[in-house]
């Protein structure tokens, strides 16, 4: 619905003929790209059979997390316990939602800033980045190095959260939801989460893009455009971009440019080679940092087989 609002104040009402708003919503350039296809054979490679692993995975963070700060409790013990009225319980349960969304993300933030600045961190993000083309599978290319710092960060993040709203409140407060998602995140995908990995541009006017996540913001993250890189790491709330001074906004994505813009992106095209690939990288910023190279960590790159040889010519 957000896309067919964004093509008809572009095309006008002379160009709204539904095979027309097909061809926009599915654009050949996009989808006939070989790199649109290797996130769909991604997707079902990496994204479904190791999504039950990252599941538990997350579930035990959270739990380990929640039992060492609240002194032992479990979260079976204390979840549904209350002893408040309908009423006192929604809004504590809308301000424990309200806090909880926010410190998690503000987690997430800081492990995306880490994942760009440190060189280890970022052989394994710049899959993420390989995309050269964006649509709604690219939000799977990930390492999965990558999935699992945010799974033990945020676990863990999110038990102390729980473990701190059981010592203020007695019991572990459920965030409220329609159709069986949190309201704060249900409002986030309204506002064009989907359209994040897409084609299509969509920036809100003004000074909202600095409040509310635009897909436009994750365009700009997603760019290799020299004034583009290492900007925009927010999730949800830009704010954070805005108070760290990563955050920026053009008024249109004309210098926007999927991909990581470097020489041996093209290692990155097959499913087997967005795995071992970045752990190759990685093992090689080791052996140089090991070696005393140093590293230019606000635009991290990966490190070539040559690169390596000179540290070691100079170690």
């Amino acid at each position: 619905m957000i896309a067919w609002l964004v093509y008809r104040s572009r095309q006008g009402r002379q160009s709204s003929q539904e095979k027309a708003f097909l061809r926009f919503l599915f654009p050949k350039a996009v989808w006939s790209h070989p790199s649109a296809w290797l996130d769909l054979r991604y997707f079902f490679f990496h994204g479904i059979i190791g999504k039950f692993f990252m599941i538990g995975l997350s579930a035990a963070s959270v739990a380990l997390a929640f039992r060492w700060s609240s002194g032992g409790l479990s979260i079976t013990e204390v979840s549904g316990q209350w002893s408040f009225s309908a009423g006192a319980d929604f809004a504590i349960a809308l301000r424990f939602m309200v806090v909880a969304m926010i410190i998690s993300d503000g987690l997430a933030w800081y492990c995306h800033y880490l994942q760009h600045k440190s060189p280890l961190l970022w052989q394994f993000h710049k899959v993420h980045h390989s995309a050269e083309v964006m649509h709604p599978a690219s939000n799977y290319r990930e390492h999965p190095v990558d999935n699992l710092l945010y799974i033990v960060v945020l676990g863990v993040g999110y038990g102390v959260i729980l473990a701190v709203a059981v010592r203020l409140f007695g019991y572990v407060p459920t965030m409220p939801s329609l159709l069986g998602v949190p309201l704060m995140m249900l409002a986030f995908n309204l506002v064009g989460y989907n359209l994040r990995h897409s084609h299509v541009w969509l920036r809100w006017p003004g000074k909202l893009s600095m409040i509310f996540p635009s897909p436009a913001h994750h365009h700009v993250y997603h760019s290799c455009h020299p004034d583009h890189i290492d900007t925009n790491f927010a999730f949800m709330f830009p704010v954070w971009d805005v108070t760290f001074r990563t955050y920026h906004m053009p008024e249109d994505n004309h210098d926007a440019k999927f991909g990581i813009g470097e020489g041996n992106a093209e290692e990155l095209n097959t499913c087997s080679r967005l795995y071992w690939v970045p752990v190759r990288d990685a093992f090689r910023v080791m052996k140089a940092q090991a070696l005393g190279r140093e590293f230019n960590i606000s635009k991290p790159e990966p490190v070539t087989a040559t690169q390596v040889a000179s540290s070691e010519k100079t170690g």
